[in-house]
Protein backbone atom coordinates (compact mmCIF):
# COMPACT_ATOMS: atom_id res chain seq x y z
CA UNK A 1 0.00 0.00 0.00
CA UNK A 2 1.42 3.45 -0.90
CA UNK A 3 2.32 5.77 1.93
CA UNK A 4 -0.13 8.50 0.94
CA UNK A 5 -2.98 6.01 0.86
CA UNK A 6 -1.94 4.69 4.28
CA UNK A 7 -1.90 8.20 5.73
CA UNK A 8 -5.35 8.97 4.28
CA UNK A 9 -6.71 5.77 5.76
CA UNK A 10 -5.28 6.60 9.20
CA UNK A 11 -6.62 10.16 8.99
CA UNK A 12 -10.08 8.80 8.22
CA UNK A 13 -10.00 6.97 11.55
CA UNK A 14 -9.14 10.05 13.61
CA UNK A 15 -12.32 9.91 15.70
CA UNK A 16 -11.73 6.29 16.67
CA UNK A 17 -8.04 6.94 17.29
CA UNK A 18 -8.84 9.92 19.50
CA UNK A 19 -11.37 7.88 21.47
CA UNK A 20 -8.91 4.99 21.87
CA UNK A 21 -6.18 7.40 22.99
CA UNK A 22 -8.44 8.95 25.60
CA UNK A 23 -9.45 5.51 26.86
CA UNK A 24 -5.83 4.36 27.12
CA UNK A 25 -4.82 7.59 28.86
CA UNK A 26 -7.69 7.32 31.30
CA UNK A 27 -7.08 3.64 32.11
CA UNK A 28 -3.32 4.06 32.35
CA UNK A 29 -3.58 7.21 34.45
CA UNK A 30 -6.00 5.48 36.83
CA UNK A 31 -3.61 2.56 37.27
CA UNK A 32 -0.62 4.86 37.83
CA UNK A 33 -2.44 7.04 40.36
CA UNK A 34 -3.74 3.99 42.24
CA UNK A 35 -0.31 2.38 42.67
CA UNK A 36 0.83 2.38 46.32
CA UNK A 37 3.53 4.92 47.12
CA UNK A 38 6.77 4.15 48.95
CA UNK A 39 9.30 6.21 50.90
CA UNK A 40 12.99 5.85 50.11
CA UNK A 41 15.48 5.77 52.99
CA UNK A 42 19.08 6.52 52.04
CA UNK A 43 22.54 6.41 53.53
CA UNK A 44 26.00 6.90 52.03
CA UNK A 45 28.93 4.71 53.05
CA UNK A 46 32.57 4.42 52.03
CA UNK A 47 34.96 1.49 52.41
CA UNK A 48 36.98 1.72 55.61
CA UNK A 49 39.95 0.40 53.62
CA UNK A 50 40.23 3.74 51.79
CA UNK A 51 42.14 5.22 54.75
CA UNK A 52 45.57 4.16 55.94
CA UNK A 53 44.42 4.07 59.57
CA UNK A 54 41.39 1.85 58.97
CA UNK A 55 40.97 -1.24 61.08
CA UNK A 56 41.84 -3.53 58.18
CA UNK A 57 44.99 -1.48 57.53
CA UNK A 58 46.13 -1.40 61.15
CA UNK A 59 45.77 -5.15 61.29
CA UNK A 60 48.40 -5.46 58.57
CA UNK A 61 52.06 -5.15 59.55
CA UNK A 62 52.75 -2.89 56.57
CA UNK A 63 49.85 -0.53 57.21
CA UNK A 64 51.80 2.72 56.90
CA UNK A 65 54.00 1.64 54.01
CA UNK A 66 54.26 4.16 51.11
CA UNK A 67 51.59 3.70 48.48
CA UNK A 68 49.11 1.86 50.73
CA UNK A 69 47.20 4.85 52.14
CA UNK A 70 44.50 4.86 49.43
CA UNK A 71 42.72 1.92 47.85
CA UNK A 72 39.62 2.57 45.74
CA UNK A 73 38.69 -1.07 45.14
CA UNK A 74 35.70 -2.55 47.01
CA UNK A 75 37.50 -5.53 48.48
CA UNK A 76 38.30 -7.12 51.79
CA UNK A 77 35.95 -6.40 54.65
CA UNK A 78 33.87 -4.02 52.55
CA UNK A 79 33.07 -6.75 50.01
CA UNK A 80 31.82 -8.92 52.87
CA UNK A 81 29.76 -5.96 54.12
CA UNK A 82 28.06 -5.51 50.73
CA UNK A 83 27.31 -9.22 50.48
CA UNK A 84 25.85 -9.32 53.99
CA UNK A 85 23.31 -6.59 53.16
CA UNK A 86 21.27 -8.96 50.95
CA UNK A 87 22.12 -12.21 52.71
CA UNK A 88 19.44 -14.61 54.00
CA UNK A 89 20.62 -13.78 57.51
CA UNK A 90 19.81 -10.10 56.92
CA UNK A 91 16.32 -10.99 55.65
CA UNK A 92 15.80 -13.23 58.69
CA UNK A 93 16.90 -10.37 60.95
CA UNK A 94 14.31 -8.05 59.38
CA UNK A 95 11.62 -10.70 59.68
CA UNK A 96 12.50 -11.25 63.35
CA UNK A 97 13.13 -7.70 64.58
CA UNK A 98 10.71 -5.66 62.43
CA UNK A 99 7.10 -5.92 61.29
CA UNK A 100 8.10 -6.95 57.75
CA UNK A 101 6.17 -10.24 57.72
CA UNK A 102 3.02 -8.53 59.01
CA UNK A 103 3.39 -5.82 56.36
CA UNK A 104 3.82 -8.46 53.65
CA UNK A 105 0.66 -10.21 54.84
CA UNK A 106 -1.26 -6.93 54.74
CA UNK A 107 -0.02 -6.13 51.23
CA UNK A 108 -0.96 -9.60 49.98
CA UNK A 109 -4.44 -9.33 51.49
CA UNK A 110 -4.99 -5.99 49.76
CA UNK A 111 -3.69 -7.15 46.38
CA UNK A 112 -6.17 -7.48 43.46
CA UNK A 113 -5.01 -11.10 43.09
CA UNK A 114 -5.86 -11.98 46.71
CA UNK A 115 -9.34 -13.44 45.87
CA UNK A 116 -7.80 -15.57 43.13
CA UNK A 117 -5.14 -16.88 45.52
CA UNK A 118 -7.79 -17.79 48.08
CA UNK A 119 -9.90 -19.47 45.40
CA UNK A 120 -6.98 -21.60 44.21
CA UNK A 121 -5.82 -22.37 47.72
CA UNK A 122 -2.49 -20.61 47.23
CA UNK A 123 -2.84 -18.26 50.18
CA UNK A 124 -0.16 -18.81 52.84
CA UNK A 125 1.44 -16.58 55.46
CA UNK A 126 4.67 -14.83 54.43
CA UNK A 127 7.88 -16.58 55.43
CA UNK A 128 11.64 -16.04 55.22
CA UNK A 129 11.68 -16.60 51.46
CA UNK A 130 9.19 -13.77 50.97
CA UNK A 131 11.32 -11.51 53.18
CA UNK A 132 14.40 -12.40 51.12
CA UNK A 133 12.66 -11.59 47.84
CA UNK A 134 11.35 -8.30 49.26
CA UNK A 135 14.85 -7.31 50.38
CA UNK A 136 16.37 -8.10 46.99
CA UNK A 137 13.69 -6.05 45.19
CA UNK A 138 13.68 -2.99 47.43
CA UNK A 139 17.33 -2.56 48.45
CA UNK A 140 19.53 -0.73 45.93
CA UNK A 141 23.31 -0.40 46.28
CA UNK A 142 24.76 2.16 43.85
CA UNK A 143 28.41 3.11 43.50
CA UNK A 144 29.20 6.77 42.90
CA UNK A 145 31.11 7.58 39.71
CA UNK A 146 32.71 10.70 41.16
CA UNK A 147 33.97 9.38 44.52
CA UNK A 148 34.66 6.21 46.45
CA UNK A 149 31.22 6.04 48.05
CA UNK A 150 28.21 3.77 47.81
CA UNK A 151 24.58 4.83 48.27
CA UNK A 152 22.19 2.42 49.95
CA UNK A 153 18.49 2.99 49.25
CA UNK A 154 15.56 1.07 50.72
CA UNK A 155 11.94 1.60 49.68
CA UNK A 156 9.07 0.98 52.10
CA UNK A 157 5.43 2.21 52.18
CA UNK A 158 5.88 3.49 55.73
CA UNK A 159 8.39 6.26 56.39
CA UNK A 160 9.50 5.19 59.87
CA UNK A 161 9.78 1.55 58.82
CA UNK A 162 12.02 2.45 55.86
CA UNK A 163 14.43 4.38 58.07
CA UNK A 164 14.48 1.70 60.77
CA UNK A 165 15.03 -1.18 58.33
CA UNK A 166 17.91 0.55 56.55
CA UNK A 167 19.64 1.41 59.84
CA UNK A 168 19.24 -2.18 60.99
CA UNK A 169 20.69 -3.53 57.75
CA UNK A 170 23.77 -1.30 58.03
CA UNK A 171 24.31 -2.28 61.66
CA UNK A 172 23.80 -5.97 60.85
CA UNK A 173 26.32 -6.02 58.00
CA UNK A 174 28.91 -4.08 60.00
CA UNK A 175 28.39 -6.30 63.03
CA UNK A 176 28.65 -9.43 60.89
CA UNK A 177 32.11 -8.42 59.65
CA UNK A 178 33.27 -7.48 63.16
CA UNK A 179 31.99 -10.73 64.70
CA UNK A 180 33.67 -12.88 62.04
CA UNK A 181 37.01 -11.13 62.48
CA UNK A 182 36.84 -11.24 66.27
CA UNK A 183 35.88 -14.92 66.30
CA UNK A 184 38.77 -15.78 63.97
CA UNK A 185 41.22 -13.73 66.05
CA UNK A 186 40.13 -15.30 69.33
CA UNK A 187 40.45 -18.81 67.94
CA UNK A 188 43.97 -18.07 66.78
CA UNK A 189 44.92 -16.50 70.12
CA UNK A 190 43.64 -19.57 71.96
CA UNK A 191 45.58 -21.87 69.63
CA UNK A 192 48.77 -19.83 70.08
CA UNK A 193 48.38 -19.84 73.87
CA UNK A 194 47.97 -23.61 73.87
CA UNK A 195 51.04 -24.05 71.67
CA UNK A 196 53.17 -21.73 73.81
CA UNK A 197 52.17 -23.68 76.94
CA UNK A 198 53.69 -26.82 75.40
CA UNK A 199 56.65 -25.40 73.45
CA UNK A 200 60.00 -25.33 75.26
CA UNK A 201 62.34 -24.40 72.40
CA UNK A 202 63.24 -20.70 72.73
CA UNK A 203 63.88 -20.36 69.01
CA UNK A 204 60.30 -21.44 68.30
CA UNK A 205 58.74 -19.55 71.18
CA UNK A 206 60.05 -16.18 69.95
CA UNK A 207 58.15 -16.18 66.58
CA UNK A 208 55.11 -17.60 68.36
CA UNK A 209 55.15 -14.68 70.80
CA UNK A 210 55.44 -12.25 67.88
CA UNK A 211 52.48 -13.90 66.15
CA UNK A 212 50.49 -13.80 69.39
CA UNK A 213 51.25 -10.10 69.84
CA UNK A 214 50.08 -9.39 66.30
CA UNK A 215 46.74 -11.14 66.91
CA UNK A 216 46.29 -9.37 70.23
CA UNK A 217 46.77 -6.08 68.38
CA UNK A 218 44.11 -7.19 65.88
CA UNK A 219 41.66 -7.91 68.71
CA UNK A 220 42.38 -4.53 70.28
CA UNK A 221 41.80 -2.65 67.01
CA UNK A 222 38.57 -4.52 66.32
CA UNK A 223 37.26 -3.78 69.80
CA UNK A 224 38.14 -0.07 69.66
CA UNK A 225 37.17 0.91 66.10
CA UNK A 226 33.51 1.50 65.32
CA UNK A 227 33.87 1.22 61.52
CA UNK A 228 35.54 -2.03 60.53
CA UNK A 229 34.10 -2.46 57.04
CA UNK A 230 32.13 0.68 56.08
CA UNK A 231 32.42 4.29 57.23
CA UNK A 232 29.11 6.14 57.45
CA UNK A 233 29.37 9.26 55.28
CA UNK A 234 25.77 10.46 55.41
CA UNK A 235 22.52 9.29 56.93
CA UNK A 236 20.56 7.25 57.40
CA UNK A 237 17.74 9.61 56.44
CA UNK A 238 14.38 9.32 54.72
CA UNK A 239 12.48 11.68 52.47
CA UNK A 240 9.44 13.59 53.75
CA UNK A 241 7.19 12.64 50.84
CA UNK A 242 6.90 9.31 48.99
CA UNK A 243 8.67 9.22 45.64
CA UNK A 244 8.11 5.68 44.34
CA UNK A 245 6.70 5.13 41.83
CA UNK A 246 7.62 8.32 40.01
CA UNK A 247 4.12 9.40 38.96
CA UNK A 248 5.06 12.48 36.88
CA UNK A 249 7.54 10.47 34.85
CA UNK A 250 5.12 7.59 34.32
CA UNK A 251 2.32 9.96 33.27
CA UNK A 252 4.65 11.74 30.82
CA UNK A 253 5.71 8.41 29.32
CA UNK A 254 2.05 7.37 29.06
CA UNK A 255 1.16 10.66 27.32
CA UNK A 256 3.80 9.90 24.68
CA UNK A 257 3.27 6.16 24.34
CA UNK A 258 -0.55 6.09 24.18
CA UNK A 259 -0.97 8.20 20.98
CA UNK A 260 1.88 6.38 19.27
CA UNK A 261 0.40 3.00 20.15
CA UNK A 262 -3.03 4.02 18.87
CA UNK A 263 -1.55 5.36 15.63
CA UNK A 264 0.35 2.11 15.16
CA UNK A 265 -2.79 0.05 15.69
CA UNK A 266 -4.72 2.32 13.31
CA UNK A 267 -2.05 1.86 10.62
CA UNK A 268 -2.19 -1.91 11.13
CA UNK A 269 -5.98 -1.81 10.76
CA UNK A 270 -5.75 0.16 7.51
CA UNK A 271 -3.17 -2.25 6.11
CA UNK A 272 -5.27 -5.27 7.04
CA UNK A 273 -8.37 -3.74 5.47
CA UNK A 274 -6.46 -2.91 2.30
CA UNK A 275 -5.14 -6.46 2.05
CA UNK A 276 -8.62 -7.93 2.61
CA UNK A 277 -10.11 -5.74 -0.13
CA UNK A 278 -7.46 -6.82 -2.63
CA UNK A 279 -8.16 -10.46 -1.86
Amino acid sequence: MPLDQLLRGVAALWRWLLLATLLVLGAGGTVILSLPRAYVAELVVAPAETTGIAASSLISAAALAPGSLLDTRPGGNYAVYLSALRSPEAAAMLARDTSLLADLATWKAGSPLAPLRRLLGLGRPPDADDAQRWLERNLAVTQSLASVTWTLELAHPRREAALDALARLHAFAEGRVREDLLALTRRRIAALDARLAQERDIYLRTPLFELLAQHQRVALVLSADQAVAARLVSGPNVELHPSLPNRPLLLAMLAVAAPLACLFLGACWVLLRGGARRR
